[in-house]
């Protein structure tokens, strides 16, 4: 709370003052560590909303929060994506609607939550949820290989009535799978591990965004037993990775990989430099030994995802110029019959489809200014952090983030600024 709330109600301990201060670490905890208990109870995809309704009851009960200068530019994307509403014309997109309306909302309150709890959240506590977020997605990837085909019912199918399930997001909700495939696909594709996401590409969007923060965790942490079994973990974890075939993850991993050894070599970090080429070489090893190339040629034969995307591409960005202020509200069937529907496909079509041009501009622009923002990172960890909004660039022209890669960055972008601004607090306010 701020120091006028606490005159007005009169002296306290200095501990009790600190403690209502302190904003606590579980809701974030929650999100994060505890993510495979929400998948296995189905509302996974859900549990972000309640959660940053705590983290906000938390910090109205506080008081006294901050955000940086130029987040303004965030909230004005909340607010014409609000104004898209006008566009929506049934029932089922209008509910689709308001499902990512929360979602922003939630990754919102995250970014503020996490900017303002810099006693509880630090920088090797976030590294470390981070950290296993990721081990969840990689013992996920290797569920999917070693059982591609296991599907479960979770509890939310048996409380659900079964005309809320027939819709195609919910009915993923209740049934989980560990591995995006289809048997009866005329395609001759081989199941891609997906688990805890829904879809392949989710999966690799959260890996490409969390490996380079496990990187970043192992810099801040002893060298003790944790460091060496992450230290063994990460070159396992290119087995389930390279297997998703999942081209945008290695163009998001490529970039990252790239823009961070320059940086190292500008800032004459030879041991960094050394420990990024060899990361380099075990990934190439791992990428002949699994056949890498030829897998992703058959893959580009057997189906016609580029050239499909590239039409869809085409079509979303026409039909958003006869409705380019506010958008249509949501993602609408496509004109080529069996294609996927336009605004789908990549975020950053999904903005400008649903929301509108100057919607796409803030869009964009809140997550230029958060790359900005972290540029002057100096260690090692604050780096990776600054890198990581680089990532979450490239990768919203191929990937659907909200709201995974979306709730890695944000909260990710708000702990790289709030370190690199760190001031003495007012005495009143550094007390209560």
């Amino acid at each position: 709370m701020d120091g006028s709330t606490a005159r007005t109600r009169g002296p306290r301990t200095a501990a009790s003052v600190s403690a209502r201060a302190s904003l606590p670490r579980w809701p974030f905890t929650a999100m994060l560590a505890w993510f495979p208990l929400w998948w296995v109870l189905g509302f996974a995809e859900m549990a972000w909303i309640p959660l940053a309704a705590c983290m906000a009851v938390l910090m109205i009960r506080r008081g006294g929060i901050r955000v940086p200068r130029g987040f303004t530019i965030w909230l004005l994307f909340i607010v014409l994506m609000c104004a898209s509403v006008i566009g929506i014309d049934t029932s089922g997109r209008l509910i689709g609607f308001v499902y990512r309306a929360l979602l922003y909302g939630a990754i919102t309150v995250v970014f503020v939550y996490v900017y303002n709890a810099r006693e509880t959240l630090t920088l090797r506590y976030m590294l470390g949820v981070f950290t296993v977020f990721w081990l969840w997605a990689v013992l996920g990837g290797f569920a999917g290989i070693v059982a591609p085909e296991f599907s479960f019912r979770t509890p939310l199918g048996y409380v659900l009535p079964q005309g809320l399930q027939s819709n195609e997001l919910i009915g993923e909700m209740v049934v989980r799978r560990l591995t995006q495939y289809n048997p009866d696909s005329w395609l001759a594709l081989d199941p891609r591990p997906s688990a805890p996401f829904l879809y392949t590409n989710g999966w690799g969007n959260v890996y490409s965004l969390t490996l380079p923060m496990v990187i970043a965790y192992l810099t801040v942490i002893p060298r003790g037993r944790r460091f060496w079994m992450l230290l063994i973990a990460v070159p396992l974890s290119l087995i389930p990775a390279f297997l998703t075939l999942n081209r945008g993850m290695f163009i998001g991993l490529a970039v990252a990989a790239a823009y961070l050894f320059v940086r190292f070599v500008l800032a004459g970090r030879l041991r960094a430099v050394a420990l990024l080429g060899a990361i380099g070489v075990v990934a190439a090893i791992a990428a002949i030994v699994l056949d890498v190339g030829s897998r992703l040629t058959d893959r580009v034969e057997t189906s016609s995802s580029t050239e499909d995307r590239a039409n869809l591409y085409e079509e979303t960005f026409v039909r958003t110029l006869q409705s380019p202020l506010f958008g249509y509200g949501a993602p609408r069937p496509s004109f080529t019959e069996g294609a996927p529907s336009a605004g789908t496909q990549g975020h950053l079509w999904m903005v400008m489809f649903s929301h509108g041009f100057p919607a796409l501009i803030c869009f964009v622009g809140a997550l230029v200014w958060m790359f900005f923002a972290t540029v002057r990172g100096a260690s090692t960890a604050m780096l990776v952090l600054h890198t990581v909004q680089l990532v979450i660039i490239v990768e919203i022209f191929f990937y659907g983030v909200l709201p995974n890669g979306l709730i890695l960055t944000f909260p990710a972008a708000a702990l790289a600024m709030r370190e690199l601004t760190r001031r003495p607090l007012s005495p009143p306010e550094a007390s209560g």
